[in-house]
């Protein structure tokens, strides 16, 4: 080949490769392509999310409380929330800007103060972490695990941390990692949600008033808009504006074109939660007297829930895996002595682990449970347990004497055999009218021209413990102070009920698929310890000589190799 045809192909060469460059850069500019080679798709950000952040019309700002020195675990987390919302800003429409900040970094003692103040009062949780400090030492530093996020003068807090106390810490902050889309989504989605839903607390029948919801209130206020609504039986779509009414412990029955209202509502897609008592006490009413009668309660809802595919049985639960309360267990005459005794008439029920709305959750703890059975066969409906009690539970039907005297005796353990007794119940589907074939005008005085059947696809939640979204109050200075839902005053402890109710009302009224991230699956790969401990020596030797005796083979290789090659040559 001459000089003239050598340059001529090296020209042809770089012609081509300008072109592949070129066609390369094209590509890539129209078909985007990622790549996940993890086994569980940490990295792969769901259909859903991507919808959301297609739809976002201006820039998003992430304050991220999660910096500084902090222990391996939450620099997990950290890493993972930076991973996540990295992320969001390729699929997303508009810029994502987001920065990480130590709250306790702040030397002036008074703005850091007031910085917590502020954060607790948007609803971070502040908790406790401990951090290893050089020379064997170890110290506590407040943090506050979560994140805000402003979007056109809007912002919404978000708490990343999951805090099961049933769970390891390891366990935990698994769950806290597997939740970070879903979390920081959620709240992107509810701030660029143009239409507020709105949210009814039912009234008219001795439900529970604002102070005893005023726990969850606050919770769902955050995403929703919270009424007070009550049944106008002359406007049979005075339920109409409401996109979920939750029935929390009504105490008088409701009348049939009441129920007729409520019926028609579901027909139309509306969504319901039920928190019912079918037995009649409460603990207040053992405190002045340490001895109570638990009566049938009729609120006359049986033919109706039961239409719908649950029947919710006039009895109680008792548990061994319960709360305990305080027991005065002095003489009489006797100074006061309480001591902290099992109270089985407060179960702490456990949630379904694959369900989006109990999964990782905490014990939910209930008052005077009683036991929902599923009925009927209905292929268009479909139901699930989501709240139960534990394996060691006795059912005692109604009516019964219920005596404070019971927290202090031994229970009988050979009497606990009904196991895993379902408390709450999800139904999904195409609900019956429990109206269907019945005279309409003998129930609301007139005939009703749009009376619907069969209703188009909803939800409903159907709990049989009207104490489980019940706040308690705590009396300061005279004044009632609500306390958190599921705040437990004798132990300090929260449990799980303000999630469970708050998830509950984001499933029945998710039409996005988000809830669906709750259920992702990221498997915890943790050392073994004590192998780590044994085989530390073996693993330390292998590191260190094994590199070594690669790159020795390799050059000793190379070299007879080369030897052979010129060798052989000559």
């Amino acid at each position: 080949m001459n000089k003239k045809e050598y340059k001529k192909q090296q020209l042809v060469h770089l012609g081509f490769l300008v072109i592949s460059l070129a066609l390369i850069c094209f590509i890539s500019n129209h078909l985007f392509f990622r790549f996940d080679l993890t086994g569980d798709k940490r990295y792969t950000v769901s259909p859903a999310t991507k919808e959301v952040l297609a739809g976002l019309d201006d820039i998003i700002y992430i304050r991220i409380y999660l910096d500084g020195d902090l222990p391996a675990g939450f620099r997990r987390m950290q890493r993972s929330v930076r991973e996540m919302i990295d992320e969001f800003r390729v699929f997303s429409r508009q810029p994502i800007q987001y920065r990480f900040i130590d709250p306790a970094a702040i030397d002036d003692e008074a703005r850091r103060n007031d910085l917590f103040y502020d954060l607790y009062s948007k609803g971070l949780r502040p908790t406790n972490i401990e951090i290893a400090e050089r020379g064997g030492g170890r110290s506590q530093k407040l943090a506050f695990p979560g994140a805000v996020i402003s979007y056109k003068g809007s912002e919404i807090a978000v708490n990343l941390l999951k805090n099961n106390p049933a769970l390891t810490a390891e366990q935990n902050l698994n769950n806290s990692v597997r939740n970070v889309e879903y979390e920081l989504i959620s709240s992107i989605h509810t701030l660029i949600n143009d239409e507020i839903r709105k949210v009814a607390f039912l009234e008219g029948h001795g439900e529970l008033d604002e102070l005893l919801v005023s726990g969850i209130s606050d919770v769902i206020a955050r995403y929703y808009d919270i009424y007070r609504g009550r049944i106008d039986v002359n406007d049979l779509q005075s339920l109409d504006d409401y996109h979920a009414l939750i029935v929390a412990k009504p105490l008088e029955p409701f009348s049939e074109a009441e129920k007729y209202v409520i019926d028609q509502y579901i027909m139309k897609g509306g969504k319901v939660l039920w928190f019912i008592d079918p037995v009649s006490i409460d603990l207040d009413s053992l405190t002045y007297n340490s001895r109570a009668i638990a009566l049938v309660k009729d609120l006359n809802l049986d033919d109706q829930l039961f239409r719908y595919g649950v029947r919710i049985n006039p009895n109680l639960v008792l548990d061994m895996n319960c709360l305990l309360i305080p027991l005065n267990v002095a003489l009489t005459g006797e100074q006061a002595r309480f001591v902290p005794s099992p109270w089985l008439f407060s179960p702490l029920l456990t949630g379904k682990s694959t369900h989006p709305v109990t999964t990782g959750i905490n014990y939910v703890k209930a008052e005077f449970a009683s036991v929902i059975d599923t009925v009927g066969t209905n292929p268009s409906l479909r139901s699930e347990v989501l709240l139960r009690t534990s394996e060691a539970t006795r059912v005692m039907g109604a009516p019964l004497i219920v005596s404070l005297d019971m927290a202090g005796k031994q229970p009988d353990i050979r009497q606990f055999t009904d196991p895993y007794q379902p408390v709450a119940v999800l139904l999904e589907g195409e609900f019956p009218s429990v109206f269907a074939n019945r005279s309409i005008s003998g129930i609301i005085g007139r005939e009703d021209p749009g009376f619907i059947e069969k209703s188009i696809p909803t939800r409903m939640l159907v709990v049989a413990d009207g104490d489980i979204i019940r706040n308690d109050v705590a009396i300061s200075q005279g004044v009632p102070e609500p306390l958190p839902l599921g705040f437990d005053r004798y132990s300090g402890q929260t449990f799980g009920n303000s999630e469970f109710v708050l998830n509950a009302l984001n499933y029945l009224l998710d039409d996005t698929g988000l809830m669906q991230l709750r259920t992702r699956e990221m498997r915890l790969r943790l050392l073994d310890r004590s192998r780590v401990r044994e085989e530390l020596a073996m693993w330390q030797a292998v590191n260190m000589v094994l590199p070594l005796a690669i790159v020795a083979a390799f050059g000793l290789v190379y070299n007879l190799l080369r030897k052979r090659k010129f060798t052989s040559g000559k």
